[in-house]
């Protein structure tokens, strides 16, 4: 399958190496993520592929780590001998200090924006629409930074009602809503396995987030949840959603390596999603696979 024709922005692009950075996670994690996976490995995998950058996005270090991963990442970026040349860092804004660690990064035009996951176990049902969470999103805002949210397919509704709090602050929802592919299946595909039957409601919810004019989807994360055997047919109905509810002007591309490698690799994902958007104008995959990118964290 032929390359796709425009240069590629990788807006997910995770890198961590064990061995410098404390993340508790990977202990349960499966063994194609407990091992160092850093730009060495990621420009392998990538290679012969058009990526022309890719965002560092953050990996949920241990918090006594996350000013060592900035750190860490800001000496890539400055070395300019890879494709990185941004960064999504790791910062909650439900926590008393979360200005204290974001606002010394204010002008650092290598950062973009800020993350922290919602779909782990540590972060419990409605925690973004507390008070602490709302208003420091509100600061991002202010700042020009973006806030990347990764719910549970679930928690949705909660992702609409923080962006109606925010309306001055970029969004941008990751991996499709985390929905998992599999719910789209035939209830007769014995690759369904115990998908929950959500994908009408996660239909319903991404419709009702995509109503926010400054919340942005994330094409990504959805092969990392394929089963074993699978087409890029398995996984259009999702790709067709977000786009339909987003329009071709609010998505974005990401391979979420490593994590992709649960599913597929990061070139089986990109031919996939040509194969997907090959009806699409030329103007939309441009904007999908880097013009919006470009827009949506102020590239330059």
């Amino acid at each position: 399958m032929p390359q796709p024709a425009y240069p590629i922005i990788d807006t997910h692009q995770h890198l961590w190496d064990p061995k410098r950075l404390s993340l508790p996670w990977l202990k349960g994690a499966g063994p194609h993520l407990n091992k160092r996976n850093a730009i060495e490995e990621y420009t392998a995998a990538v290679e012969g592929l058009p990526i022309a950058s890719a965002i560092y996005m953050e990996v949920n270090a241990a918090p006594d780590h996350k000013l060592q991963e900035a750190q860490q990442v800001r000496q890539l970026i400055e070395s300019g001998r890879h494709v990185t040349t941004a960064a999504i860092l790791s910062a909650d804004p439900g926590l008393e200090n979360f200005r204290d660690f974001v606002d010394p990064f204010q002008m650092q035009s290598w950062v973009k924006g800020y993350r922290q996951v919602l779909h782990g176990g540590s972060a419990p049902k409605g925690y973004c629409l507390k008070a602490r969470f709302i208003n420091n999103c509100r600061h991002l805002g202010s700042t020009g930074k973006t806030f990347d949210l990764c719910p549970r397919p679930a928690e949705l509704k909660d992702a609409a009602r923080l962006a109606d709090a925010c309306p001055d602050t970029r969004f941008v929802l990751d991996h499709c809503g985390n929905v998992d592919p599999k719910a789209f299946f035939a209830s007769n595909d014995s690759r369904r396995g115990s998908a929950p039957p959500n994908a009408a409601r996660w239909k319903e919810d991404m419709t009702e987030l995509a109503r926010h004019p400054n919340v942005f989807c994330k094409i990504s994360g959805i092969i990392a949840r394929v089963p074993k055997q699978w087409t890029p047919d398995d996984l259009r109905p999702v790709v067709q959603h977000c786009v339909e509810a987003f329009g071709d002007g609010r998505v974005v591309f990401g391979t979420d390596w490593p994590v992709c490698n649960a599913g597929g690799t990061a070139r089986q994902w990109i031919e996939a999603l040509q194969q997907i958007t090959s009806d699409w104008s030329p103007e939309a995959q441009q904007r999908l696979w880097s013009k919006n990118a470009e827009t949506i964290y102020n590239l330059a």
